[in-house]
Parts: structure tokens; sequence; C-alpha cells
């Protein structure tokens, strides 16, 4: 076994470069509709699926609607940045191709059955594999326009979040008391779909088994997991070379925004 810590920024890349490998992603590439909808995590996923594409002109900045931020930054009500300007659109790649400027309402009513959904998550439940999402648009935003093709037209859902977005409480039973009549702030949508955090992606990428055994740090390791890893010994030293190809990846910054 080796012991890692991973920051969360080194964690959305870890996610990105497995996802960009992923058979479900290679193969919507080729055949289908690949819609990445804007946010932190999938800004990295864009950039690696993109970058495998050979495609260049792809920027994260403003790549996001909603953003959780620090008191003292300046947003608008619900989490939304006051200035939403800059904000360029999602990622839609149609048979390998960017359709540059597009976003998921432009597209969403065409997609079909074998077509893939990247829509990131707030909140983790790492023992069912479930994910959920904080609501603030009152059509309930993105997911609101992907569920009906997901449940409609078996568009599948896939879902890269971090570790670091861990509950422990039930999502179903989250969602009641944050959604019920009388509560004030977001709203709470567990969301079904493919969950793919750190453990998946260092799964798919070595094929060693990993697990969550501790978090937290300072210093810039605020928000950081140790993961354990558990293979044969490539497998285990592969792990150690991802790893240290992630390690440095340097924290969302404010150029970003």
């Amino acid at each position: 076994m080796k012991q890692f810590l991973i920051t969360p920024s080194a964690g959305k890349r870890l996610i990105a470069k497995a996802l960009a490998t992923h058979p479900t992603i290679q193969n919507v590439l080729k055949n289908g509709t690949l819609v990445i909808v804007a946010g932190t995590t999938n800004g990295y996923v864009a950039e690696e699926v993109l970058k495998n594409l050979g495609v260049s002109g792809f920027s994260r900045k403003r790549f996001f609607r909603g953003i959780t931020m620090p008191p003292n930054k300046t947003v608008t009500v619900e989490g939304r940045l006051a200035d939403e300007s800059q904000f360029s659109g999602d990622v839609v790649i149609v048979k390998g191709v960017w359709q540059k400027g597009k976003t998921i309402v432009d597209v969403v009513g065409s997609l079909r059955e074998g077509d893939v959904i990247l829509k990131g998550a707030n909140a983790l439940d790492l023992t069912r594999k479930q994910a959920a999402l904080l609501i603030g648009h009152p059509k309930a935003g993105t997911i609101g326009l992907a569920l009906p093709a997901v449940a409609g037209r078996r568009v599948k859902l896939m879902i890269p979040v971090g570790l670091e977005k861990r509950v422990t409480e039930d999502l179903y039973v989250l969602a009641e008391k944050l959604n019920a009549p009388g509560a004030s702030g977001y709203r709470f949508l567990p969301i079904p779909g493919e969950v793919f955090t750190e453990l998946e992606a260092l799964k798919l990428l070595t094929g060693a088994e990993a697990e969550l055994i501790a978090g937290g740090g300072v210093c810039g390791a605020e928000g950081s997991c140790w993961i354990a890893v558990t293979g044969t010994k490539g497998q285990e030293e592969a792990a150690e070379a991802i790893f240290a190809s992630v390690t440095n990846e340097p924290a969302f910054s404010i150029e970003n925004l």
C-alpha cells in the first residue's frame, strides 16, 4: 500500500486526466455529442478532452455559473458573480468537433441515447456513490435542462466531483430539509448519474484500488485528502507517477474569475 496527499486542485486535474481516457467519453467523441457543462472541475475536464483532440483556444476563465467563494469575495445572491459578461458557454463536442460558443441550452433538445452530459456536483455520498447539487435557479438551472434528456431519452449523465465535497447524511434526507417550505438559502437536488471521483480516476488509470483514509490540512492543504492505494507493485508505481504529475497543480486562482 502507498499513501498520497492530494489537494482539491490536484484532484480536479486527476479526475480530468482519467475522464479524458474513459471508454464512455472516447466512444461519444467518435459517435455522438458530449456536453461538458460549465463548472470549476469540468473546466479541467474540458482542458484535457480538448487537448487530446488537438484543439486549442479553450480557457477555464469564467467556465462556471454558480461558484462558492469566501464570504469576503464579491458575488451576487446565490453564488453568481456580479459580472458574468465573460462567460463563453459550455463545451459541446459533436463527433470530435468542438461547437465553440454553444451551451447546453442550444443542444439539449437534440441529445439522444448514447450522448453524454458531464455535470459537476456540490455534495457527495461516498457510501452510496450518489451526488447532489445546490440549486439557486428557480427552474433548477442546467440540471433542470439536463434531467429530461437523462430520464426521458437515456442520455448518460456523468458526475465529476472531488472528495472534498463528501457529506455524511443521506442526500434525500438533506433535500427534504433544504427544500421544505419556509427554509431559506439554496435548494438541494440529488441527481442520477455515474459519480466519478479521484478514487474512480485512480482505478481507471492504474487498476489499483484507492480509498479515502483522512483529510484536511493548512497552508494551502485545506480540503486535501489522504488516499491509500493498494495494488500490484506496478500499479502502485503507476499511481505514484500519476500523483507526481498532478501534485503541483496550482490552486484555483482569482485570474480564473
